[in-house]
């Protein structure tokens, strides 16, 4: 469970980078910009359902995890390398190609990660779970556009949160009872519920504290498929806690 906790962390740029920008106050610039964002997210919303679910219907996938565990700390160390330089890297996560590349990679990394822990829930369960994220992430998203509280101020806040989940689960490793799971994997959807709202808004800029620079499309489209994909990793656990 711990790449559900700790995996994207370096990918929410809390603070370095979510500046006004004044390309921002220009509607048409702003509307293309949340455009492309919801684009990207989708392609990739789609492409890892679509690997997913091949991959966990294909016998033979379950047999080369058994037999090639080192894919999955492959993965992961894919999903972290490309974390940090995504989000340190301004002028490479701006500039094509570049940033797709590193979308893409992310994005195939990230689903066979995916892949590998729906093979141990039912599918039933991850239908569920599919069908939750989906209701928490759209509802989350239309709230964030139309409330006027300002979450883009609390990016300190989340920063500590994250890393206190990830605490939590490098706990879980040692001190692992039924009860802490599911506390864990409660907090982790909520926390990362907080974050779709943080980096929707952040998206959104206007009269918010923060806003992302409209070059940072890619970038804004990671950061929101990190939230869901975390929200469905959290939620899967919960609903197959007895799994």
């Amino acid at each position: 469970m711990r790449s559900a906790g700790g995996s994207a962390i370096a990918n929410h740029d809390i603070e370095q980078g979510n500046q006004p920008y004044t390309e921002f106050e220009n509607d048409s610039i702003r509307r293309k910009f949340i455009q492309k964002v919801y684009l990207i997210l989708t392609a990739q919303i789609i492409a890892t359902m679509g690997l997913v679910w091949a991959l966990i219907s294909w016998d033979i996938f379950y047999e080369f995890i058994q037999e090639h565990p080192v894919a999955l700390y492959v993965a992961l160390v894919i999903i972290l390398v490309l974390a940090i330089f995504m989000s340190l890297c301004n002028a490479y996560r701006r500039i094509s190609p570049y940033n797709y590349i590193c979308l893409i990679l992310f994005t195939l990394a990230q689903t066979f990660l995916v892949a590998v822990i729906c093979c141990r829930f039912d599918t039933k369960v991850i239908l569920m779970a599919g069908g939750l994220t989906a209701l928490i992430s759209i509802s989350l998203s239309l709230y964030a556009m139309q409330t006027k509280c300002d979450y883009t101020a609390i990016g300190g806040v989340l920063l500590i949160s994250i890393i206190v989940l990830m605490v939590l689960g490098l706990l879980l490793l040692f001190f692992r009872t039924h009860v802490m799971m599911l506390i864990y994997c409660s907090l982790g959807v909520f926390l990362y519920s907080i974050f779709i709202i943080y980096n929707t808004q952040l998206m959104m800029g206007g009269k918010h504290a923060y806003e992302i620079s409209p070059e940072d499309y890619v970038f804004a489209a990671l950061n929101l498929y990190i939230d869901i994909v975390q929200i469905f990793l959290f939620l899967l656990h919960l609903l197959g806690s007895d799994n």
